[in-house]
Protein backbone atom coordinates (compact mmCIF):
# COMPACT_ATOMS: atom_id res chain seq x y z
CA UNK A 1 0.00 0.00 0.00
CA UNK A 2 1.41 3.38 -1.03
CA UNK A 3 0.31 5.76 1.71
CA UNK A 4 1.83 9.16 1.08
CA UNK A 5 4.89 7.64 -0.61
CA UNK A 6 5.84 7.37 -4.28
CA UNK A 7 3.50 5.48 -6.61
CA UNK A 8 5.05 3.27 -9.28
CA UNK A 9 3.72 3.88 -12.78
CA UNK A 10 3.92 2.24 -16.19
CA UNK A 11 3.81 -1.47 -17.02
CA UNK A 12 6.70 -3.18 -15.18
CA UNK A 13 4.66 -6.33 -14.38
CA UNK A 14 3.04 -6.79 -17.80
CA UNK A 15 4.54 -10.22 -18.53
CA UNK A 16 3.24 -11.64 -15.23
CA UNK A 17 -0.15 -9.94 -15.71
CA UNK A 18 -0.58 -11.62 -19.10
CA UNK A 19 0.51 -14.96 -17.67
CA UNK A 20 -2.10 -14.49 -14.93
CA UNK A 21 -4.90 -13.94 -17.47
CA UNK A 22 -3.86 -17.12 -19.30
CA UNK A 23 -3.75 -19.04 -16.01
CA UNK A 24 -7.27 -17.87 -15.13
CA UNK A 25 -8.71 -19.18 -18.38
CA UNK A 26 -6.82 -22.46 -18.03
CA UNK A 27 -7.92 -23.06 -14.44
CA UNK A 28 -11.48 -21.73 -14.64
CA UNK A 29 -12.38 -22.50 -18.28
CA UNK A 30 -14.07 -20.20 -20.76
CA UNK A 31 -17.55 -21.01 -19.44
CA UNK A 32 -16.70 -20.14 -15.83
CA UNK A 33 -15.00 -16.87 -16.78
CA UNK A 34 -18.15 -15.89 -18.67
CA UNK A 35 -20.21 -16.24 -15.47
CA UNK A 36 -18.40 -13.12 -14.19
CA UNK A 37 -19.85 -10.92 -16.92
CA UNK A 38 -21.32 -8.48 -14.37
CA UNK A 39 -18.92 -6.46 -12.23
CA UNK A 40 -19.49 -5.65 -8.59
CA UNK A 41 -22.00 -2.79 -8.50
CA UNK A 42 -20.94 0.40 -6.68
CA UNK A 43 -24.13 0.43 -4.60
CA UNK A 44 -23.43 -3.08 -3.28
CA UNK A 45 -20.07 -2.15 -1.77
CA UNK A 46 -20.76 1.48 -0.82
CA UNK A 47 -19.63 2.42 2.67
CA UNK A 48 -20.80 5.60 4.35
CA UNK A 49 -19.09 7.26 7.31
CA UNK A 50 -22.30 6.83 9.27
CA UNK A 51 -22.31 3.03 8.79
CA UNK A 52 -21.22 0.88 11.70
CA UNK A 53 -17.58 -0.01 11.03
CA UNK A 54 -17.75 -3.73 11.76
CA UNK A 55 -21.24 -4.41 10.47
CA UNK A 56 -20.47 -2.43 7.32
CA UNK A 57 -17.22 -4.30 6.70
CA UNK A 58 -19.00 -7.64 7.19
CA UNK A 59 -21.71 -6.57 4.76
CA UNK A 60 -19.19 -5.63 2.06
CA UNK A 61 -17.21 -8.83 2.63
CA UNK A 62 -20.41 -10.86 2.28
CA UNK A 63 -21.18 -9.08 -1.00
CA UNK A 64 -17.76 -9.98 -2.37
CA UNK A 65 -18.17 -13.59 -1.22
CA UNK A 66 -21.43 -13.65 -3.16
CA UNK A 67 -19.79 -12.11 -6.23
CA UNK A 68 -16.99 -14.69 -6.23
CA UNK A 69 -19.54 -17.47 -5.62
CA UNK A 70 -18.10 -18.68 -2.31
CA UNK A 71 -21.40 -19.47 -0.57
CA UNK A 72 -19.88 -21.56 2.23
CA UNK A 73 -17.12 -19.07 3.11
CA UNK A 74 -17.53 -16.72 6.06
CA UNK A 75 -15.26 -13.68 6.42
CA UNK A 76 -14.46 -12.34 9.89
CA UNK A 77 -13.12 -8.79 9.50
CA UNK A 78 -11.06 -6.92 12.11
CA UNK A 79 -8.76 -3.90 12.17
CA UNK A 80 -5.23 -3.41 13.53
CA UNK A 81 -2.06 -1.40 13.00
CA UNK A 82 -0.04 -2.96 10.19
CA UNK A 83 2.27 -2.07 7.29
CA UNK A 84 0.20 -3.58 4.50
CA UNK A 85 -3.35 -2.69 3.57
CA UNK A 86 -4.76 -6.03 4.70
CA UNK A 87 -4.06 -9.71 5.25
CA UNK A 88 -6.05 -12.92 5.29
CA UNK A 89 -5.49 -16.19 7.08
CA UNK A 90 -5.81 -18.95 4.49
CA UNK A 91 -7.01 -22.09 6.23
CA UNK A 92 -9.41 -24.90 5.38
CA UNK A 93 -12.46 -22.73 6.04
CA UNK A 94 -15.33 -22.15 6.14
CA UNK A 95 -14.27 -19.20 8.31
CA UNK A 96 -11.51 -16.88 7.10
CA UNK A 97 -10.06 -14.08 9.20
CA UNK A 98 -9.29 -10.83 7.40
CA UNK A 99 -7.37 -8.03 9.09
CA UNK A 100 -7.56 -4.52 7.66
CA UNK A 101 -5.15 -1.68 8.30
CA UNK A 102 -6.37 0.68 11.01
CA UNK A 103 -6.31 3.57 8.53
CA UNK A 104 -9.49 2.15 6.99
CA UNK A 105 -11.34 3.18 10.12
CA UNK A 106 -10.99 6.72 8.72
CA UNK A 107 -10.99 5.87 5.01
CA UNK A 108 -14.05 3.68 4.86
CA UNK A 109 -14.80 4.28 1.18
CA UNK A 110 -11.77 2.08 0.33
CA UNK A 111 -12.70 -0.89 2.53
CA UNK A 112 -14.35 -2.59 -0.46
CA UNK A 113 -11.11 -2.35 -2.45
CA UNK A 114 -9.03 -3.94 0.31
CA UNK A 115 -11.58 -6.71 0.85
CA UNK A 116 -11.86 -7.43 -2.88
CA UNK A 117 -8.17 -8.38 -2.95
CA UNK A 118 -8.27 -10.44 0.26
CA UNK A 119 -11.43 -12.38 -0.64
CA UNK A 120 -9.82 -13.17 -4.01
CA UNK A 121 -6.93 -14.74 -2.08
CA UNK A 122 -9.51 -17.12 -0.59
CA UNK A 123 -11.01 -17.81 -4.03
CA UNK A 124 -7.62 -18.64 -5.58
CA UNK A 125 -6.67 -20.70 -2.51
CA UNK A 126 -9.75 -22.84 -3.02
CA UNK A 127 -8.94 -23.18 -6.72
CA UNK A 128 -5.38 -24.20 -5.81
CA UNK A 129 -4.16 -21.61 -8.30
CA UNK A 130 -0.94 -19.81 -7.41
CA UNK A 131 2.34 -18.54 -8.85
CA UNK A 132 5.78 -19.48 -7.49
CA UNK A 133 6.90 -16.31 -5.71
CA UNK A 134 5.02 -14.11 -3.26
CA UNK A 135 5.24 -11.09 -5.55
CA UNK A 136 4.03 -13.03 -8.60
CA UNK A 137 1.21 -14.47 -6.52
CA UNK A 138 0.09 -11.00 -5.44
CA UNK A 139 0.12 -9.87 -9.09
CA UNK A 140 -2.00 -12.92 -9.94
CA UNK A 141 -4.43 -11.95 -7.16
CA UNK A 142 -4.73 -8.34 -8.37
CA UNK A 143 -5.18 -9.51 -11.97
CA UNK A 144 -7.83 -12.09 -11.05
CA UNK A 145 -9.68 -9.57 -8.86
CA UNK A 146 -9.79 -7.13 -11.76
CA UNK A 147 -10.57 -9.57 -14.55
CA UNK A 148 -13.39 -11.19 -12.57
CA UNK A 149 -15.19 -7.94 -11.88
CA UNK A 150 -14.06 -6.39 -8.58
CA UNK A 151 -10.73 -4.76 -9.44
CA UNK A 152 -12.21 -1.43 -10.48
CA UNK A 153 -12.46 -0.82 -6.72
CA UNK A 154 -8.69 -1.17 -6.39
CA UNK A 155 -8.03 1.29 -9.20
CA UNK A 156 -10.57 3.76 -7.84
CA UNK A 157 -8.71 3.70 -4.51
CA UNK A 158 -5.72 5.28 -6.29
CA UNK A 159 -5.41 8.99 -5.55
CA UNK A 160 -2.36 11.17 -5.98
CA UNK A 161 -1.58 14.87 -5.85
CA UNK A 162 1.38 17.08 -4.98
CA UNK A 163 0.83 16.63 -1.24
CA UNK A 164 -0.34 13.03 -0.79
CA UNK A 165 -0.87 9.69 -2.47
CA UNK A 166 -2.68 6.41 -1.96
CA UNK A 167 -2.64 3.20 -3.98
CA UNK A 168 -3.76 -0.30 -3.05
CA UNK A 169 -2.56 -3.51 -4.66
CA UNK A 170 0.65 -4.62 -6.35
CA UNK A 171 -0.18 -3.58 -9.92
CA UNK A 172 0.55 -0.05 -11.04
CA UNK A 173 -2.50 2.14 -11.76
CA UNK A 174 -1.88 1.76 -15.51
CA UNK A 175 -1.70 -2.04 -15.18
CA UNK A 176 -5.01 -2.05 -13.33
CA UNK A 177 -6.36 0.02 -16.21
CA UNK A 178 -4.95 -2.47 -18.71
CA UNK A 179 -6.63 -5.48 -17.09
CA UNK A 180 -9.89 -3.55 -16.67
CA UNK A 181 -9.79 -2.67 -20.36
CA UNK A 182 -9.10 -6.30 -21.33
CA UNK A 183 -12.16 -7.28 -19.32
CA UNK A 184 -14.22 -4.48 -20.86
CA UNK A 185 -13.35 -5.67 -24.38
CA UNK A 186 -14.58 -9.18 -23.52
CA UNK A 187 -17.78 -8.26 -21.68
CA UNK A 188 -18.66 -4.96 -23.35
CA UNK A 189 -18.80 -2.83 -20.22
CA UNK A 190 -17.47 0.63 -19.39
CA UNK A 191 -15.95 0.66 -15.88
CA UNK A 192 -14.85 4.28 -16.17
CA UNK A 193 -18.35 5.47 -15.17
CA UNK A 194 -17.76 4.05 -11.67
CA UNK A 195 -14.57 5.98 -10.92
CA UNK A 196 -14.67 8.69 -8.29
CA UNK A 197 -10.92 9.31 -8.59
CA UNK A 198 -9.80 11.41 -11.58
CA UNK A 199 -6.35 9.81 -11.37
CA UNK A 200 -7.98 6.39 -11.73
CA UNK A 201 -9.67 7.49 -14.95
CA UNK A 202 -6.38 8.75 -16.39
CA UNK A 203 -4.67 5.45 -15.56
CA UNK A 204 -7.55 3.52 -17.14
CA UNK A 205 -7.22 5.48 -20.37
CA UNK A 206 -3.50 4.68 -20.56
CA UNK A 207 -4.09 1.00 -19.82
CA UNK A 208 -6.91 0.81 -22.36
CA UNK A 209 -4.64 2.20 -25.09
CA UNK A 210 -2.20 -0.67 -24.51
CA UNK A 211 -5.04 -3.21 -24.41
CA UNK A 212 -6.26 -1.99 -27.80
CA UNK A 213 -2.75 -2.30 -29.22
CA UNK A 214 -2.81 -6.00 -28.30
CA UNK A 215 -5.60 -6.37 -30.87
CA UNK A 216 -3.63 -4.49 -33.52
CA UNK A 217 -0.51 -6.64 -33.69
CA UNK A 218 0.37 -8.64 -36.82
CA UNK A 219 -0.52 -11.11 -38.13
CA UNK A 220 -3.99 -9.85 -37.11
CA UNK A 221 -5.69 -8.00 -39.96
CA UNK A 222 -6.34 -5.05 -37.60
CA UNK A 223 -2.60 -4.33 -37.54
CA UNK A 224 -1.58 -0.95 -38.89
CA UNK A 225 0.55 -0.24 -41.92
CA UNK A 226 3.84 -0.12 -40.04
CA UNK A 227 3.15 -3.41 -38.27
CA UNK A 228 2.13 -5.13 -41.49
CA UNK A 229 5.29 -3.93 -43.22
CA UNK A 230 7.48 -5.15 -40.36
CA UNK A 231 5.69 -8.49 -40.38
CA UNK A 232 6.19 -8.89 -44.14
CA UNK A 233 9.91 -8.25 -43.72
CA UNK A 234 10.19 -10.77 -40.88
CA UNK A 235 8.21 -13.34 -42.86
CA UNK A 236 10.50 -12.85 -45.87
CA UNK A 237 13.55 -13.41 -43.70
CA UNK A 238 11.98 -16.47 -42.06
CA UNK A 239 11.27 -18.07 -45.44
CA UNK A 240 14.71 -17.25 -46.85
CA UNK A 241 17.26 -19.96 -45.97
CA UNK A 242 20.09 -17.41 -46.37
CA UNK A 243 18.55 -15.28 -43.61
CA UNK A 244 17.88 -18.15 -41.22
CA UNK A 245 18.31 -17.25 -37.59
CA UNK A 246 17.38 -13.59 -37.86
CA UNK A 247 15.03 -12.72 -34.99
CA UNK A 248 11.58 -11.27 -35.63
CA UNK A 249 10.78 -7.83 -34.26
CA UNK A 250 7.21 -8.62 -33.21
CA UNK A 251 5.59 -11.00 -30.70
CA UNK A 252 5.24 -13.64 -33.44
CA UNK A 253 7.60 -16.55 -34.15
CA UNK A 254 7.98 -18.40 -37.46
CA UNK A 255 8.66 -22.14 -37.50
CA UNK A 256 9.05 -24.69 -40.32
CA UNK A 257 5.90 -26.55 -41.24
CA UNK A 258 7.46 -29.87 -42.18
CA UNK A 259 5.68 -31.11 -45.30
CA UNK A 260 3.26 -28.19 -45.23
CA UNK A 261 3.67 -24.41 -45.22
CA UNK A 262 5.64 -22.67 -42.46
CA UNK A 263 3.70 -21.64 -39.38
CA UNK A 264 3.57 -18.52 -37.29
CA UNK A 265 2.71 -18.45 -33.60
CA UNK A 266 1.52 -15.37 -31.74
CA UNK A 267 -0.30 -14.54 -28.49
CA UNK A 268 -4.09 -14.40 -28.47
CA UNK A 269 -5.01 -10.75 -27.78
CA UNK A 270 -7.69 -11.87 -25.31
CA UNK A 271 -6.10 -14.57 -23.13
CA UNK A 272 -2.45 -14.47 -24.35
CA UNK A 273 -2.35 -18.20 -25.06
CA UNK A 274 -0.10 -18.70 -28.08
CA UNK A 275 -1.88 -19.59 -31.32
CA UNK A 276 -0.16 -21.37 -34.23
CA UNK A 277 -1.46 -20.99 -37.78
CA UNK A 278 -0.07 -21.72 -41.27
CA UNK A 279 1.62 -18.94 -43.27
CA UNK A 280 -0.66 -18.82 -46.30
CA UNK A 281 -2.40 -15.44 -46.46
CA UNK A 282 -5.86 -14.81 -45.01
CA UNK A 283 -6.66 -17.22 -42.18
CA UNK A 284 -9.43 -17.28 -39.59
CA UNK A 285 -8.23 -18.76 -36.31
CA UNK A 286 -10.10 -19.59 -33.14
CA UNK A 287 -8.33 -19.64 -29.78
CA UNK A 288 -8.96 -22.97 -28.12
CA UNK A 289 -8.72 -21.44 -24.65
CA UNK A 290 -10.91 -18.31 -24.72
CA UNK A 291 -12.74 -19.06 -28.01
CA UNK A 292 -11.90 -15.69 -29.55
CA UNK A 293 -12.16 -15.76 -33.35
CA UNK A 294 -9.23 -13.94 -34.97
CA UNK A 295 -8.94 -12.64 -38.49
CA UNK A 296 -5.31 -13.04 -39.60
CA UNK A 297 -3.25 -12.24 -42.66
CA UNK A 298 -0.23 -14.48 -42.37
Amino acid sequence: MANGGPVEHGFPHLVTVREAVTALYKRLSYDTVRTFSASVAPADVAFCDTDDLYLGAQRVAHELVRHYRLPDARMIVSFREMTHAASVELAAGPEYFIELNDRFRRHRRDIGAALAHEVMHVYLHRLDLSFPSTRENEILTDTATTYLGAGWLLLDAYREDSASSQKLGYLTPEEFGYVLAKRALVFGEDPSVWFTSPQAYTAYVKGAALARRDEQQPPLTAAGWAGRRRYARDRRHALDPRAAGLPADGPYVFTPGGQGPPRVSFPCPTCHQRIRVPVRGRVRARCGLCRTVLECDT
